[in-house]
């Protein structure tokens, strides 16, 4: 049975999943360390949660992900301020870019530098707060297309969370190599399929796509199983996945 996760860590709370899945574990009574760089949205979440639910404790800061090493002082202070932070989910990031040669070179990088430099930094500050309490879990948030190239807008983000997923499975083997099977360090790698968010809002007519709520409670559902990995909704993206892995190129395209 996994652990009871009390004090949760989460970066780009301030909208989208990050604010949904707050909501989810406020509901459950956990206190919430929650970081992004809006702090007006994470002033006023923090006064819903904290109004809602009555004997949890919210603490927020502003971070941009991309200022490394105020990753590693906010969450040294979260920390600090907690004593002890049982998981940390690694969410923070952007979807902006376009095909490749076509002049976006530097929206694709902010996506590439957000998305896997600025969720390295992440996973190391994080990492440095496990190893050091000797045990929790930590969360990365990939998605559904890192599993196969994309095209336009998609091909760099798809990269990215190819890279991140690749990166927590490293982290993973990592702790196997020191702890073995029985790591007190947990680390679970989550899959979104279609959720409906600010990165996606101005998309239409996407299949299989699922309202902000129902998918952050099943994200949270996911992630408290402490899974190696998930696929979120289950169905029909665990299916995908399988096809997404064999088929050829062009009828992933239709696919996605």
């Amino acid at each position: 049975m996994p652990q009871e996760r009390k004090t949760i860590l989460i970066t780009g709370a301030s909208s989208g999943l990050g604010q949904g899945m707050a909501r989810e574990f406020a509901a459950e009574g956990k206190n919430l360390c929650l970081c992004a760089r809006r702090l007006d949205r994470l002033e006023a979440l923090k006064t819903e949660l904290e109004d809602k639910h009555s004997g949890i404790t919210v603490s927020i800061k502003t971070l941009d992900v991309n200022a490394h090493d105020d990753v590693f002082r906010v969450f040294q202070e979260f920390k600090q301020e907690q004593g002890h932070i049982d998981r940390f989910v690694i969410n923070a990031g952007m979807g902006k870019g376009a095909a490749l040669g076509t002049g976006y070179f530097e929206a694709n990088k902010a996506t590439a530098e957000t998305n896997f430099v600025a969720a390295l930094a992440q996973c190391e500050a994080a990492m440095e707060i496990l190893r050091e309490q000797k045990g929790g879990h930590l969360v990365t948030i990939s998605s559904m297309s890192a599993f196969r190239g994309m095209p336009r807008a998609m091909t760099v983000y798809a990269a990215t969370k190819a890279g991140l997923a690749s990166l927590t499975e490293g982290i993973r083997a990592d702790l196997m190599k020191t702890y073995g099977s029985n790591s007190p360090i947990k680390v679970s790698t989550i899959y979104p399929g279609y959720i409906r968010s600010e990165i996606n809002e101005k998309v239409k007519n996407t299949p299989f796509m699922v309202d902000t709520e129902t998918g952050c409670r099943l994200l949270a559902k996911a992630i408290n199983k402490e899974p190696v990995k998930a696929y979120v909704p289950y169905w029909p993206w665990a299916l995908m996945a399988f096809l997404m892995k064999r088929l050829p190129l062009k009828w992933v395209l239709k696919l996605a």
